[in-house]
């Protein structure tokens, strides 16, 4: 409902060319270019675990902002981290922190500029990105069109699969690490923007990026189960209820994208062209809603999706 609230005035200006609730905030600052302003926070209890490796939580609260500015095809050029810490932690942690958004941000040609640290009840990091981009490619998620395909890069279902083994016993430094890997699909979203009417990050999963998607552009969209390119890592999960809801549950940032038809094979290639994979997984439509096919049956998207304040509540 807040999300709700906060959007229902949002608009566009040729100088804020992206309204609030996309994944990045858009701002031309000279003509042919614009800055990508995102920022994420991971609270510990929430994203990430007090055994957590800290360069790993360093390096996801780079990445998450990265999955954001990557789906508006942007170039990365600075990130701020701030630190909110209990007071008693130790200042290894934070280096370790530090360290591991550092490499992150510099795997992709940036470089971290600056932040803030302050005394905190728990642990939360929050990695803000700034990036530049082609203010006429920004793939806005008002802009699907009935008849677009969609495209999913990578696999879905990783961060379901992770988190499910976390859950499963005692969280093993391998398990952990794992519910942290996120891989911000930079160069394949820089691929994509060249084709792709509107693009989102699947960070909340497959299920939610598609209700965003059919929201926002008031069109419908669907997916098809079936040619979800499931993640290795589902085989391992037993049974079939609990492989489909971690199949839907988030974590994945991976790219939805929608692609005019005649586009989708150029921009299949294109992705493959920078080590990535594409995959059609559904179709925009008139009408509105998103919908999942099963076969030959075509249902209502099932409820399901990272929601932290539902997560939260659930563990009080």
């Amino acid at each position: 409902m807040f999300h709700a609230w906060l959007t229902a005035d949002a608009r566009s200006t040729a100088a804020v060319p992206l309204p609030i609730g996309d994944d990045a905030a858009a701002i031309r600052l000279r003509p042919g270019t614009v800055a990508l302003l995102t920022t994420d926070a991971l609270v510990e209890g929430i994203h990430f675990l007090r055994a957590s490796p800290p360069r790993s939580v360093g390096r996801a609260a780079a990445a998450v902002s990265l999955s954001d500015v990557a789906s508006k095809g942007g170039r990365p050029i600075g990130l701020l981290l701030d630190l909110l810490l209990p007071p008693e932690t130790e200042p290894q942690w934070a280096r370790e922190v530090v360290t591991g958004a550092r490499r992150e941000i510099r795997r992709w040609g940036g470089e971290l500029v600056g932040g803030d640290t302050k005394p905190s009840g728990s642990r939360t990091v929050v990695g803000t990105i700034l990036a530049e981009a082609d203010p006429r490619r920004l793939a806005p998620r008002t802009a699907a069109r009935p008849g677009d395909a969609l495209l999913l890069t990578g696999t879905a279902g990783r961060g379901g699969a992770a988190a499910s083994r976390l859950a499963r016993g005692p969280p093993t430094a391998s398990a952990l690490r794992r519910l942290l890997a996120v891989e911000p699909r930079v160069a394949e979203g820089r691929a994509l923007i060249e084709f792709a009417h509107a693009m989102l990050d699947t960070s909340d999963g497959v299920a939610e990026s598609a209700r965003l998607l059919s929201q926002a552009s008031r069109a419908r969209v669907e997916v098809d189960r079936d040619r979800l390119p499931a993640d290795p890592a589902l085989a391992r999960i037993r049974p079939e209820s609990r492989r489909e809801a971690a199949l839907f549950y988030g974590g994945d940032y991976e790219l939805l994208a929608a692609v005019p038809p005649a586009r989708v094979g150029a921009a299949m290639r294109a992705v493959a062209r920078v080590g990535g994979t594409a995959t059609v997984v559904g179709r925009v439509r008139a009408g509105r809603g998103a919908f999942l096919q099963r076969g030959r049956k075509v249902v209502p998207m099932p409820p399901a999706g990272w929601d932290p304040f539902v997560w939260a509540r659930d563990r009080v």
